[in-house]
């Protein structure tokens, strides 16, 4: 009898230990494609949401964006830590997409004489765009409706492939417009203006938008350049004039946009209903 006392004692003085809270998982995959922006907001509230690992800011609601690569594969993962502190899953389905390709001539892509002069200006102007688009800022300007910049005949999808004999070059990383030159280029929403500047070598003048949460759209070939760094400006301003500034073969507008560095079709975020 003592014994048994005794380990009735010991049973009601051992801690404890909490069952873990259960794991969330969405019930169905959230779908989506190569090279698309994609904005939605959180099946169960939560914080600390990742993307396959890489932090993804969230606004107080639970909306978020994410940014996909041309390339992706058939699947990614978003995770987070659920208000009652339940690890939490969200599967994404990435359909593949079969992008236009140009096949061109070898001799067109033929390497010049090394040039050193040239090589110092590019890293200089590639510099600045980094450095203009380093940023992750709060601003809440990417939930709203885009529109498009100018009318025109869209010329180069994205994520078009140009093969030069048997070398293929990098995918063409934006949405070319053909439109008159001096055609006034609209902010597709509002933004704050990172850079304005040029002519870069390739890129020629060129405006960076910054619309928050790291997503950008740079603006490229501009004949004119109507903006400031630093200056706030609203959907629908004039930001410049389209034009063949840099390595164009007409006049254009190259609209490309980035989310965290991941170059993604601009045309996605004028398709799709915002958050």
């Amino acid at each position: 009898m003592k014994l048994v006392g005794l380990a009735l004692v010991i049973a009601a003085a051992a801690p404890t230990v909490a069952a873990a809270p259960l794991p969330f998982t969405a019930a169905a995959a959230l779908a989506t494609r190569q090279g698309a922006v994609v904005r939605s907001r959180l099946p169960r509230p939560g914080h600390d949401l990742t993307l396959d690992g890489r932090p993804v800011p969230m606004a107080s609601d639970g909306a978020f964006m994410i940014g996909i690569d041309r390339d992706a594969g058939p699947t990614a993962m978003l995770a987070w830590t659920t208000d009652d502190g339940r690890p939490a899953r969200w599967p994404l389905t990435v359909t593949a997409q079969a992008w236009d390709t140009d096949r061109l001539p070898g001799r067109l892509s033929m390497p010049g004489p090394p040039n050193p002069e040239y090589d110092a200006r590019r890293t200089r102007e590639l510099g600045a765009v980094k450095a203009a688009r380093a940023d992750v800022s709060p601003l809440p300007f990417w939930r709203g409706a885009f529109i498009r910049p100018v009318p025109g005949r869209i010329s180069t999808n994205f994520g078009a492939q140009r093969i030069y004999g048997d070398r293929p070059a990098a995918p063409h990383g934006g949405m070319d417009i053909a439109a008159p030159t001096g055609t006034p280029v609209l902010s597709p929403t509002p933004a704050i203006v990172k850079l304005a500047t040029g002519p870069f070598a390739l890129e020629g003048n060129l405006v960076i938008l910054d619309h928050g949460a790291g997503l950008y759209s740079v603006m490229m070939h501009l004949s004119r350049i109507d903006v400031q760094p630093g200056q706030i400006v609203a959907q629908g301003q004039p930001i410049g004039l389209v034009g063949a500034t840099g390595r164009a073969t007409g006049p254009h507008l190259h609209w490309g946009m980035t989310w965290q560095g991941v170059r993604v079709d601009p045309a996605t975020l004028m398709t799709e209903t915002p958050q």
